[in-house]
């Protein structure tokens, strides 16, 4: 195990407790009901066990597959295909997933600007789009030929005309920087706090708001491609409700797992990196004692820096 520096706080597993966590993990031979995969983590191919999964089990699939780039992933290669075959690639990944979606499902695909131009026509075909979200990831390295690449995609789709999408659970909070009044003086819009004048704002499809996880934050692993919770929790609270299942066939380190468990949602995920799936059984234990969500608090999300406590937060590396 590589030396951390004193503050870096990335979880990690000991070789013990990857012994132990393996244990736990579900392998599939068999046609599976759904209470027997509700909370559970499965270490196996998408591809390969498929056909023992429930139909129409899912409301709402968080889908983050390798995108067309060539990456490591701890020992599992992928590598950046042609054109052609990275999009048959990715159509037999809708076309395996789309019998395991109720018909009032909701999916959210997560990919880079190139990746995009490939699966946008496929989304299409095969589902309901309704919208592309693009985050700010404030991370990757800068060119001396080329802008920064700086942002991802998350393309929106419903199977169905009923789907749904929970407006006040994901509005965000943010600081009013001319606080209108009424002509009687009270606040128009917005409301007056000790930490200053906020108002809840429609979530739009620009996200700036998002931190990447790093070293000196708790929920930071070493996936190489691992979504903050923040990002996760505000699909997982748009679109779905307490009791849902929550489906994530690329489950990297377990982060949609954890912020479903975290919004006490059902839940359950494939992953075919063991080291990855004890990582992701490791959080949701921590979760049972720290429900916390860094960016949500007292119902709403956040801007960046506009909580009371900021300063202390920043000291132990939660960036808001």
């Amino acid at each position: 195990m590589k030396k951390r520096a004193p503050r870096n706080r990335t979880l990690t597993c000991s070789e013990e407790e990857l012994s132990r966590l393996s244990q736990s993990l579900l392998y599939l031979d068999r046609q599976i009901d759904i209470d027997r995969i509700s909370g559970k983590i499965i270490n196996q191919d998408l591809f390969n066990i498929s056909e023992y999964l429930p139909k129409n089990f899912i409301d709402l699939l968080l889908l983050d597959p390798p995108y067309n780039l060539s990456k490591n992933y701890h020992g599992h290669l992928f590598r950046e295909k042609q054109t052609g075959e990275y999009q048959a690639w990715f159509s037999a990944v809708l076309k395996t997933l789309k019998p395991l979606l109720k018909p009032t499902a909701t999916l959210y695909i997560c990919s880079d600007w190139k990746t995009s131009i490939l699966i946008a026509p496929l989304l299409e075909q095969e589902f309901y789009l309704r919208n592309r979200i693009t985050w700010e990831r404030e991370k990757g390295r800068g060119s001396k030929t080329n802008w920064k690449n700086n942002t991802e995609d998350i393309w929106f789709c419903t199977v169905s005309d009923q789907y749904t999408f929970n407006l006040d659970a994901v509005k965000q909070k943010r600081r009013v920087i001319a606080p209108y009044r009424t002509e009687t003086g009270q606040p128009k819009d917005w409301n007056q706090e000790d930490r200053g004048n906020f108002r809840l704002t429609h979530p739009s499809n620009l996200w700036t708001d998002i931190s990447i996880p790093f070293w000196s934050m708790p929920e930071n692993t070493d996936h190489p491609t691992q979504k903050p919770e923040k990002l996760i929790a505000k699909l997982i609270l748009a679109s779905s409700h307490p009791e849902d299942m929550v489906f994530d066939p690329f489950l990297g380190s377990g982060t949609s797992a954890v912020v479903a468990k975290k919004l006490k949602r059902n839940f359950t995920g494939i992953e075919l990196n063991q080291e990855y799936c004890c990582w992701a059984l490791k959080r949701l234990q921590l979760a049972e004692n720290d429900p916390s969500i860094q960016g949500y608090t007292d119902g709403v999300f956040w801007e960046r820096n506009t909580l009371k406590d900021q300063q202390k937060n920043v000291k132990t590396g939660v960036n808001y």
